[in-house]
């Protein structure tokens, strides 16, 4: 499975690699794709066919594993087109290095032996290993080499508001990369060359939020032992102990795995608004405020009576929010999601303003919500007077693809101008949400007192691209 970094998604953990500073992408053939890129619903759906989304996200969906059989040689086709082992001849000549872009494993009595060497990756040292060793090559994120895995899981972190990740896994015959392990993510593997038997075993650990390694003791008898062969797809929840080997008789097996909704549980949920909550609750009850018990913090005063007093607290919030009376704000895993998503299929085409300068007499409708959130935060000027909160636009058109899930921090500078992106007063929240809700809108018609911050907002809109003149 993709790695991640600490904070959290799930990217490579290296610090200290960096990417080249260039780097070119492969030309993808003219295979016909039998996905639809219309919608983000239509791609997943495409995705998932013959069954539909609504099933799928009823019946197996954080349930089950689902297998999905497919006899159409288009699809095997087109899969295959999306990343094949012929392909890593080329892509060895780019810059690629082991660990970050490339491990080389092979499970050996149920332990992971990492066969990488140091430095850059040679294509014949490579194939050497995998053809000597009997090793599995495990890509690290393709969608940065690959134009239309890029083009598919922009199109899937539309779909589901998160992050999506992807490894290649390239095994020979009669061989096995890992051992039992469950991950914390949702898993689609779609079946590129060759064919792969997949054991899946019961949940230890239902929706498990980390990675961890089992033994073949503890896991019992699988559940489902599938042979996946090309254009198959196979999904499984976050959780499910899971280990893969390449058939005898075939050649080798090459798979894409696609992960997804690495925590983004309603427990990471509370744990990202529950600051938020407290602060502006703090600001308007006294009684938050009011010191607790002296020597808390040394032990001498735990009991019934501070746990009891808590839960007074977080019951009294509770009401509140459940009434409508106290406002949730995600803002963490918002920006988190925003900043380290893959930018839009062909971005450069939209990193210039586009059409006529809005003027207050003009329809105006935003382009690419997908790519944009409004979060509501405490502002970040350091001044002599309260906390004030502002709101911020923040999108993803100028976010690298070549760093997607890498876990690599842009430096200090670019880092302050990606997660700043664009600050409005509080008072243009109602008018930012009226142009987030409906398709167009005129200018005119904005919630804000004069004409002039009606004429400032689209225009700091428009000039990132965010919004065209209808």
């Amino acid at each position: 499975m993709p790695k991640k970094r600490a904070s959290n998604v799930k990217r490579r953990s290296s610090q200290d690699d960096q990417l080249p500073p260039k780097q070119s992408k492969l030309t993808q053939s003219d295979t016909p794709s039998p996905l639809c890129f219309d919608s983000p619903d239509s791609l997943f759906e495409s995705l998932i066919q013959p069954m539909k989304t609504e099933q799928f996200f009823r019946e197996y969906w954080e349930k089950k594993p689902l297998h999905l059989q497919r006899s159409d040689p288009s699809i095997a086709s087109y899969y295959q087109s999306l990343f094949q082992l012929s392909d890593l001849q080329s892509l060895c000549s780019q810059g690629l290095e082991y660990y970050r872009d490339v491990n080389v494993v092979r499970c050996i009595n149920g332990k992971k032996k990492v066969l990488n060497k140091e430095g850059h990756v040679k294509s014949s040292v490579l194939n050497k290993t995998f053809v000597q060793n009997k090793a599995t090559i495990q890509f690290h994120q393709p969608q940065r080499f690959k134009d239309e895995l890029w083009r598919i899981q922009e199109k899937l972190e539309c779909f589901f508001g998160a992050l999506v990740g992807s490894n290649v896994y390239i095994t020979p015959q009669e061989s096995q990369g890992l051992p039992p392990h469950y991950d914390d993510v949702e898993v689609f593997i779609l079946q590129l060359e060759g064919e792969k038997r997949w054991r899946l075993y019961k949940p230890t650990v239902p929706l498990a939020s980390e990675y961890s390694l089992e033994s073949e003791e503890r896991i019992g008898s699988p559940t489902h032992d599938i042979v996946l062969k090309t254009g198959d797809l196979l999904y499984f929840p976050r959780g499910t102990i899971h280990q893969a080997m390449t058939p005898a008789g075939v050649d080798h097996s090459t798979h894409l795995t696609l992960s997804t909704y690495q925590r983004t549980s309603w427990g990471d949920l509370l744990l990202d608004v529950f600051p938020s909550l407290m602060f502006d609750s703090s600001r308007t009850e006294v009684g938050l405020r009011a010191g607790m018990p002296r020597r808390l913090l040394l032990g001498s005063s735990e009991g019934l009576d501070t746990s009891r007093q808590l839960a007074a607290s977080l019951r009294s919030l509770a009401d509140k929010m459940e009434t409508g009376m106290q406002e949730v704000r995600s803002a963490h895993m918002k920006r988190d999601f925003i900043m380290n998503r893959l930018p839009p299929y062909s971005q450069q085409e939209l990193l210039t303003p586009s059409g006529k300068i809005p003027a207050l007499e003009d329809m105006v409708s935003l382009r690419l919500k997908e790519h944009m959130v409004i979060t509501v935060e405490p502002s970040q000027e350091r001044t002599d007077e309260s906390t004030e909160l502002v709101v911020f636009v923040l999108h993803s058109l100028k976010n690298q693809r070549e760093s997607h899930m890498m876990g690599e921090s842009p430096d200090e500078e670019e880092e302050q101008d990606i997660s700043r992106g664009l600050q409005f007063p509080l008072s243009h929240l109602q008018a930012l949400r009226q142009l987030q809700q409906v398709e167009q809108l005129a200018v005119d018609e904005l919630q804000l007192p004069t004409q002039e911050d009606k004429l400032s907002l689209v225009l700091a809109l428009w000039s990132e691209s965010l919004l065209v003149v209808v």
